[in-house]
């Protein structure tokens, strides 16, 4: 995972600035009903979030690239 702060937007992922899909942002954007963000059921581990810049935090969907990468790699976080 990059250290590099990325731009603050609801619509990027805090950690890489790869779009991160958010289901809640796009029906914001569109005003069209989405299906339940897959996040909402994500379980992000601590150390994941702990890398989220504080003015993202509550903000921006982290995606679903790095959160797989934290699965896959989790000694990265620790």
């Amino acid at each position: 995972m990059t250290s590099a702060r990325v731009a603050n937007s609801a619509t990027c992922c805090p950690l890489c600035g790869q779009t991160n899909q958010c289901a809640m942002e796009i029906e914001r954007a569109t005003g069209q009903a989405q299906p339940a963000c897959w996040c909402m059921q994500a379980s992000f581990p601590p150390a994941l979030l702990d890398q989220v810049p504080p003015e993202s935090r509550g903000t921006a969907c982290i995606c679903l690239a790095c959160s797989q990468k934290a699965e896959q790699l989790p000694e990265a976080f620790n």
